[in-house]
């Protein structure tokens, strides 16, 4: 055997090697997905927020808008080293997102077989206006991270999809299969259910959005084979500029190549130019040039970091154009009128930190509302602006804060949501609810009515009743017990809006009034000796 053909066959084991990385790591974050659910238990097993906080990218732009260290990022310090050792393998080796990209690719063939990169600078002009907004404490990574779009996408869209889907499915089958059929399908149901399926059927607002934007990523292949990576990812231009100062690097063809282009056209990052350099800011390390180059030219090898040059190859129009969108985007923002009074049905979670550094922290990933036991939680629209969309909110009617959870502080990555013990959940008021008188049942018809009391879940009971004598809808005076809330009581976990009786809109409405987090919005002090000026008030 030559060694043309030894050197090739160690080169094809570094591919197998790669496969597997990509299927393993692929594997383990599907597993860590399935985890965030709900399963029973009010503690969370596995560290299922491993991936954003090993996440460069989401790391500094955290730190750079609340400027200051998070210590729950360090594990982003293991994604750097490897991109200093082995440059940007991370996006070939790792990234789920990439991995399933490739996956895709033989149902996505691109439709032009261009090789050079579309927008060569894009990705790293999205880098350069993501930290800078950042640093002006206006978020953007959490809507181009790779790692955010493809878990939110997944949670609020692709996974409910998918336990319709089956449930429609095994329902279909117990009600009119042969019993014959059932003996298969009821048992597969069981196992489903212990091991992939989702706690219960979720809904969400944003749900076709999220499928979108993903759709419209993984479409995009058939522009240009990792479309994404390449233009757009501005966790892939980092990784690539880290690179730039790492060890390990691909060393490309020379003249001797002739006319062969084969490792032009194979690199699915458009890393080799047309003098067959390797360009180690946008190799992936896929290694598939080193196993198929026809005469073995290439091979892996380290270059001094200095001679790359460490700075952003951008041109300076570009940059001086992504640093002024920076510059003016956040002051704009910060006059609109949301900016003077908050949509007083933006609801937070429990243990949510102030507005501004909530929105400081949060990256989008919707590990909360995923974990959320009652799908109380929800993406927000523009209720919080546009630095706020796909932040988390509570929507009571939709469900309530379960009062014994705390898993939505113990899945957040990067402490927007603080963790809290059980103690301090019980006693953590997110909001107020009010009655509205016009449509309550015992204020409106004089019809008794107890649901919002018997589901309240503090210890002493936040709705209380009153008797009062009024005319009923034919005429006649009725004694009714009416309802009110005692101020002091009520935590705002929104399951009196859930629960409440009536089709359509609540009778009770919970508000973000008095929540913790915001001195500003606290209620007003009492002025009489009544209960409160909690009851009774219309929305």
């Amino acid at each position: 055997m030559s060694s043309g053909q030894v050197k090739k066959k160690r080169y094809r084991s570094f591919r197998y090697a790669r496969i597997a990385s990509q299927a393993l790591f692929l594997l383990l974050f599907f597993f860590l997905f399935i985890k965030t659910d709900y399963s029973g238990s009010d503690t969370i097993e596995y560290a299922v927020n491993i991936l954003f906080r090993i996440d460069p990218l989401l790391a500094f732009s955290t730190m750079l808008a609340l400027r200051t260290f998070i210590a729950l990022m360090l594990p982003s310090l293991v994604v750097i080293g490897l991109s200093l050792l082995f440059g940007r393998s991370f996006c070939g080796w790792i990234c789920p997102m990439g991995s399933l990209i490739d996956l895709s690719h033989p149902a996505l063939k691109p439709r032009s077989t261009t090789e050079s990169t579309k927008f060569p600078d894009l990705a790293k002009v999205l880098l350069v206006l993501v930290l800078i907004s950042s640093l002006l404490q206006f978020p953007l990574a959490g809507y181009l991270d790779p790692f955010s779009l493809l878990v939110r996408s997944l949670a609020q869209a692709l996974y409910p999809a998918f336990n319709n889907v089956a449930v429609s499915f095994f329902s279909f089958t117990y009600d009119h299969a042969p019993a014959a059929v059932n003996t298969f399908t009821e048992p597969l149901y069981a196992l489903m259910k212990e091991t992939v399926l989702p706690f219960a059927q979720r809904f969400y607002d944003l749900a076709l959005v999220s499928l979108l934007l993903l759709v419209g990523l993984f479409g995009a292949e058939l522009v240009q084979r990792r479309f994404f990576c390449r233009n757009i990812c501005p966790l892939g231009a980092l990784l690539g500029w880290i690179a730039r100062l790492g060890l390990l690097d691909l060393q490309g063809g020379d003249s001797t190549c002739g006319r062969c282009r084969h490792c032009i056209t194979i690199c699915r990052m458009g890393a080799i130019d047309g003098s067959r350099k390797i360009h180690v800011d946008q190799c992936s390390l896929c290694l598939e040039c080193l196993e198929q180059c026809p005469r073995q030219i290439i091979a892996l090898g380290g270059t001094a970091p200095l001679s790359r040059g460490a700075a952003i190859s951008l041109s300076r129009r570009r940059f001086l154009g992504a640093l002024t969108a920076g510059l003016l985007i956040p002051p704009v923002l910060g006059v609109r009128r949301l900016s003077a009074e908050r949509d007083p049905l933006l609801i937070r979670p429990p243990g949510a930190r102030s507005e501004a550094e909530f929105l400081q922290r949060c990256v989008r990933c919707a590990e909360c509302i995923q974990v959320c036991i009652g799908n109380a939680l929800q993406p927000t629209g523009l209720q919080a602006g546009l630095e706020g969309v796909f932040t988390p909110r509570l929507v009571a009617r939709t469900g309530y804060c379960e009062f014994n959870c705390t898993l939505c502080g113990q899945v957040c990555p990067t402490g927007a949501i603080r963790t809290l013990s059980l103690a301090q959940k019980h006693t953590a008021k997110i909001g107020h609810a009010w009655f509205d008188r016009n449509i309550c049942l015992p204020y409106a018809k004089g019809i008794p009515c107890m649901v919002c009391e018997e589901h309240c879940p503090t210890p002493d009971k936040a709705i209380k009743f009153r008797t009062a004598t009024i005319l009923d809808d034919r005429g006649i005076a009725v004694a009714v017990q009416q309802p009110y809330v005692v101020d002091e009581l009520c935590i705002g976990c929104g399951i009196c809006e859930t629960k409440c009786p009536l089709p359509g809109r609540s009778a009770v409405m919970i508000t973000s009034a008095g929540e913790d987090r915001d001195p500003e919005n606290a209620l007003p002090l009492r002025t009489g000796s009544g209960e409160g000026y909690g009851y009774g008030r219309p929305s």
